[in-house]
């Protein structure tokens, strides 16, 4: 709750500000019926005209004040609250940019989605009727019983009874919606999670068939937040009978006894109609707690929700005294086991000692799950290793500035994302100060220029959100040339041109052997022809070096490798390359 306060921020002020004028309001009200009685007791029963109009007047000015006041606080309340949803949502996207690949593994995506939308909404909500009904309601309340106190202290006394009955049933009702209300949120992220993944897959629905499937799925998960959102709301649905009874009660109550007082001679009319009014504010008060009580209730469960990704911190942080230059692209791997998860003893890699030369061209290759792209993601340590170091430019990753070291090592990945805008801005991802002439020699390098030139509007041409605009094969090559203008020291293609042809595939490379001679390139491929030109071929089996030499050498001496080159070349060569 602390960490999610301290977004106020700049808006404290206007949080006090409404609070105060709340209060304004509140006194402004509670002395309206305290004048009414002066007017039936003073005015109109000793028939003393100019007494009513001095005491209306003063309630004609009361009421103007009270609605000013009250008009000021909501505004107040209005800027306090969004300001503090607009901060909580700009705390936790920065954190999130925060994040190692570990941390943003613990929270799913409709998750996180849920938590900056539906959750932040009910807090700030929550925090309005905090500032202005959780604010308003006791004072009304505690003022209204002094008034009532003021008039008949033993009429005041059956507002008591009320009180104990209404804070039970609503302390009950509280305890257990807020129970349900925890799961409530977990079933947004479920129903989140089967639109986003039926949207995003939606060919691969349709192409299958699979429309009743996915109905199924989406009525499951909508289902179960309806039926736990009808239990939360039958629970609820007991406030309204509570202040029913306790008005009816306090009604009834105070009809008789106070007409006995009356005709005892020990209260006045005028005092017996301000005791109704201040009962009704007063009950009123409480069925505003009422509300704000179940508001609170769901906004607890969202507190929760907001703090766990606010509370998240980093698994990878920078040194204190960071190394901020590359020297070069070598590459070392000391003995390396990683695994995704500390020590479940599962490792991913397991004793990997490896050494690449500055500009060097390494082929990687192996079956699924065998460690590929774990061996990469540490090069620019998305993670950290376990046991041993990896090492860039002969300095252990751990000491670099991270920013510093990934604007180093380009990583291109088989699922490229490109976002929306033309293809120039999406290049330009790799250095914002790219010329379009550099744009364009990246993009001749990365074989792009074929399929931009033949665009209506070339390098300008607006690319759709996720790049829906483009085949997968042009994303890749587009990506590359990406990843080509931040001139790195070390560059990564982690299956990045499955997607392409094998004649593209050999200008591309054959472009890196021209273009950047002096860059560490790192190919992982699932075909033999990718990365049969390297200067030499690793060979991973289960998290472990299988085989690290020269094609030639590999093919007469590995067995893995070999049965690759069979299954690729002499079954039939690869999809689009002849037998």
């Amino acid at each position: 709750m602390r960490k999610v306060m301290h977004q106020l921020r700049q808006y404290k002020k206007d949080t006090f500000l409404c609070i105060g004028l709340t209060a304004l309001e509140v006194v402004m009200e509670i002395l309206l019926p305290f004048i009414t009685a002066k007017i039936i007791d003073q005015g109109l029963q000793q028939s003393n005209m100019p007494a009513v109009c001095r005491f209306g007047a003063l309630m004609v000015i009361m009421a103007f004040l009270s609605l000013f006041f009250g008009a000021t606080a909501g505004k107040f309340a209005a800027s306090a609250a969004s300001g503090l949803s607009a901060n909580l949502r700009e705390a936790i996207y920065a954190n999130i940019q925060t994040f190692s690949f570990s941390n943003i593994d613990k929270f799913s995506v409709p998750g996180l989605v849920t938590r900056m939308t539906t959750d932040i909404t009910n807090v700030q909500m929550a925090f309005m009727m905090v500032i202005r009904v959780a604010v308003r309601a006791p004072l009304n309340l505690i003022f209204s019983f002094l008034m009532c106190l003021l008039i008949n202290v033993h009429l005041s006394l059956m507002f008591l009874i009320a009180v104990v009955f209404l804070v039970i049933v609503l302390g009950t009702i509280m305890v257990f919606a807020m129970k349900i209300f925890n799961q409530v949120f977990r079933r947004y992220d479920d129903l989140n999670a089967s639109v986003q993944e039926n949207i995003s897959a939606i060919r691969v629905v349709k192409a299958f068939v699979r429309e009743d499937y996915e109905n199924t799925k989406f009525e499951k998960a909508s289902g179960n937040l309806y039926r736990l959102s009808v239990k939360a709301e039958s629970l609820l649905a007991f406030n309204n009978p509570a202040m029913m009874v306790a008005v009816y009660f306090c009604i009834i109550s105070l009809s008789w006894l106070g007409a006995q007082f009356i005709v005892g001679g020990s209260l006045t009319t005028g005092d017996l109609t301000s005791l109704f009014s201040y009962i009704m504010s007063l009950l009123m008060s409480l069925m505003m707690l009422s509300m704000v009580v179940v508001m609170i209730s769901m906004s607890m469960a969202s507190i929760r929700r907001i703090s766990e990704v606010l509370d998240e911190t980093p698994d990878l942080r920078d040194p204190e005294n960071p190394v901020m230059q590359v020297a070069d692209g070598s590459i070392d791997f000391n003995h390396v086991s990683f695994s995704y998860k500390h020590g479940s003893g599962k490792n991913a890699l397991s004793d990997i000692d490896l050494h690449i030369r500055s500009g060097e061209t390494i082929g990687v290759i192996g079956g699924t799950g065998s460690g590929k792209s774990s061996l990469v993601n540490l090069i620019c340590r998305l993670y950290d290793v376990d046991d041993g170091s990896v090492c860039v430019g002969g300095v252990d990753v751990r000491k670099y500035d991270m920013e510093a070291l990934r604007n180093q090592v380009s990583v291109v990945l088989q699922k490229n994302t490109l976002f929306s805008g033309t293809i120039l801005d999406n290049l330009r991802w790799g250095n914002p100060d790219a010329t379009e002439e550099e744009c364009i020699a990246a993009c001749q390098a990365a074989c792009a220029d074929e399929f931009i030139d033949r665009m209506p509007d070339g390098y300008h041409t607006h690319i759709e959100r996720g790049g829906a605009n483009v085949s997968g094969g042009q994303k890749q090559r587009l990506c590359i040339a990406r990843a080509l203008l931040k001139q790195p020291k070390v560059l990564i293609l982690d299956d990045s041109t499955s997607a392409v042809d094998t004649a593209t595939d050999a200008k591309i490379r054959a472009a890196f052997a021209e273009r950047i001679p002096g860059t560490t390139k790192i190919i992982i491929a699932q075909r033999i022809s990718s990365v049969e030109g390297a200067d030499r071929i690793l060979v991973l089996d289960e998290g472990r070096i299988n085989g690290f030499d020269t094609h030639e050498n590999l093919l007469e001496s590995n067995a893995i490798y070999q049965e690759i080159y069979e299954s690729q070349v002499k079954g039939g060569g690869d999809f689009d390359q002849p037998a």
